[in-house]
């Protein structure tokens, strides 16, 4: 039997201690969510809850159109996925596989492009959207976000590590660059796929200012947003809205759940070669 030592103990310990610092407050939203209202606002408050209220949840649909709000934000998030894999995906073999004037020039101003923060390009997509009259719209709400530079530069050092031959062998059958992108190189690089897949869905969903900005009614609202219908000023029931959080959050985690597999390969795929 495998004896643990004094060190190993200690770093199961630590990892132990980081894991419940880092689920508590999933648990917690969880324990809130079906708490009642007296004893969700108790003080000190209760750690744990002694009544199970599930009427919480069904509360929650009829105060505020949350199936709306998810349905929304599940194709807003669907569509900026499906964008920046395709966006990404042909930037990355562009600057992999393709040799161009100025593609390393090129390449870096890309990149540092992610050094600028969101915040900085909110007015002027603002001002680009509404000059549009994309105001409270499906489109106003994903062109900003249909490319990333975070998602090009992944995609590329994955495409950096599929060596050149196979390429050149494709080359003798007759094959482009185009044909041998889609045949060969996509389904070779489906963990990469499936990390930027995961992250940009995740991303996406979790996003609150862009949404809060650019819509106005009920019908185009994000689910984020529509948790924050749930506080009221005179009083907040923190039990609707923890209920209204635990429905917000249970789609990206049954998501990450199927999806971390991927995500975790297609991390160390793309850790391999810098």
């Amino acid at each position: 039997m495998k004896k643990f030592t004094a060190a190993q103990a200690l770093s199961y310990l630590l990892l132990l201690v980081a894991a419940v610092m880092v689920l508590y407050p999933v648990v917690y939203s969880l324990f809130m969510s079906v708490m009642s209202q007296a004893e969700a606002s108790a003080y000190p408050p209760s750690l744990f809850p002694h009544t199970f209220h599930l009427a919480n949840m069904q509360e929650v649909f009829h105060i505020v159109p949350i199936a709306v709000f998810i349905g929304n934000t599940f194709l807003v998030s669907a569509i900026v996925m499906v964008g920046q894999l395709l966006t990404s995906s042909l930037a990355a073999y562009a600057f992999a596989k393709m040799e161009f004037k100025g593609k390393g020039l090129m390449f870096s101003l890309f990149v540092a492009t992610m050094m600028v923060p969101w915040e900085v390009t909110m007015i002027p997509n603002y001002l680009t959207v509404r000059g549009l009259d994309w105001l409270d719209t499906y489109q106003g709400l994903t062109l900003p976000f249909l490319a990333t530079a975070f998602g090009t530069f992944m995609l590329r050092q994955f495409f950096l590590q599929i060596p050149k031959e196979l390429f050149e062998a494709a080359k003798m059958d007759g094959c482009g660059h185009f044909r041998y992108f889609l045949l060969h190189m996509l389904p070779l690089s489906r963990p990469a796929l499936g990390t930027l897949a995961v992250y940009s869905f995740l991303n996406m969903y979790n996003s609150y200012l862009w949404p809060l900005l650019i819509t106005n009614s009920k019908p185009m609202r994000t689910i984020q947003i529509g948790i924050s219908m749930l506080e009221f000023q005179e009083t907040t029931s923190w039990n609707l809205v923890f209920a209204g959080i635990t429905l917000a959050i249970l789609p990206s985690l049954i998501l990450l759940i199927f999806g971390l597999k991927q995500l975790v390969r297609g991390m160390a795929a793309g850790a391999l070669k810098g």
